[in-house]
């Protein structure tokens, strides 16, 4: 049996690496795919530019405004000195934002009273305008708690002996610690995942053009009367394209971790376990698909209509929450979702089989 399906690898190797269509879904896709979630898909926003307009000009609002330079957040592009400059900063794109400083700015916060800055944030996109608009928010947030204790400071050296300390209210200060990806970089989010849908792209396009390849040309008619039983045909079809997924795997998880610096915290056998248990999936969804297909150009689109709602559906780059409950529903029916979990637990978490066992477990039950 396995002389046979030997003979039908080495078959399908010499015939993938001779075929120029077939380099090309080879090598072409994984490299795509890692320039583009590697270098070009990056949602941190690490110097935003901003617009100044102080229209209080004292030594407390220039105060504020090092705060933000100092941040090495923010990047003050201009100063507008009027709301049409404000409105041509924001409408012409040259500033993110654009912070206001209100006049009374420095007499309201040394008479303790209640006072605002306000900051105008381009919504074109909601992802940058949420982080902006926090970083902007926490800024402001601690130069209010220094003022406040700096008052405090004023008014216990100010008062007279013998009277009564007046003591500010308790406060309650939130210090937040993230686990598992705390510089909040995109690219440890989006690199890890690029693996599974590299394994879906390549094995499910690769193992589509098999069978029916041979239909188009002629020679399954010749496949059908040798001794080849049809699981020793199926098993030399796949086992190729196998072997290249999980080359894929090795060479993208190389790449993450020498050139993007992602971190891989779990283990790396338990990764290739389940890039195999995804394999199987990948591989039979091509078989099936090269069967019911006549031509390779049929294979070929029908894995696109195979893969793209798959991608879009796993939670890639989409929270999967954020879908409407039907779609959410929909989505347990994916198996590149639960792939997509476990590699990020591995990478980022460092999860075992005893966190990840349920996504095995359903991405075994579709083989």
């Amino acid at each position: 049996m396995w002389e046979r399906v030997f003979v039908i690898l080495r078959k399908e190797f010499i015939q993938a690496l001779r075929e120029p269509r077939m380099r090309v879904l080879l090598f072409v896709p994984p490299m795509v795919q890692l320039i583009v979630f590697g270098f070009a898909v990056n949602l941190d926003v690490d110097h935003a530019r901003i617009a100044w307009m102080d229209m209080d000009r004292t030594p407390q609002s220039r105060s504020l405004r090092d705060r933000f330079t100092g941040s090495g957040r923010f990047d003050i592009v201009s100063a507008p000195g009027s709301e049409e400059d404000v409105q041509r900063t924001l409408d012409r794109g040259e500033a993110q934002a654009v912070v206001r400083i209100l006049p009374g700015f420095a007499r309201d916060t040394a008479r303790g009273r209640e006072t605002e800055v306000q900051v105008l944030v381009d919504g074109t996109n909601s992802n940058t305008a949420s982080l902006v608009s926090s970083y902007a928010a926490s800024i402001i947030a601690e130069y209010s708690v220094d003022v406040m204790e700096r008052q405090q400071r004023i008014k216990l050296l100010a008062r007279s002996p013998g009277s009564p300390v007046s003591m500010s209210a308790p406060q309650v200060s939130a210090r937040s610690r993230v686990w598992f990806n705390p510089d909040l970089y995109s690219r440890n989010y989006f690199v890890p995942g690029v693996i599974a849908n590299i394994i879906m792209i390549v094995t499910l396009m690769l193992t589509a053009l098999g069978i029916v390849r041979e239909k188009e040309i002629g020679t399954m008619e010749q496949l059908m009367v040798t001794p080849v039983r049809p699981m020793e045909l199926m098993l030399g079809k796949t086992l190729p394209f196998a072997v290249v997924g999980l080359l894929d795997v090795v060479l993208v998880t190389v790449v993450a971790f020498l050139v993007f610096h992602i971190p891989l915290h779990g283990s790396f056998l338990l990764l290739l376990f389940c890039a195999v248990l995804y394999l199987m999936t990948t591989l039979g969804a091509g078989l099936l698909l090269s069967t019911i297909s006549h031509t390779q150009q049929q294979a070929m689109m029908a894995s696109f209509f195979f893969s793209t709602p798959a991608f879009m559906l796993s939670g890639f780059a989409f929270p999967i929450r954020n879908m409407p409950v039907a779609v959410q529903y929909l989505t347990y029916l994916n198996p590149v979702r639960y792939f997509i979990e476990i590699v990020r637990g591995i990478f980022l978490k460092g999860a075992g089989v005893d966190v990840l066992w349920p996504q095995m477990a359903h991405s075994a039950s579709w083989w």
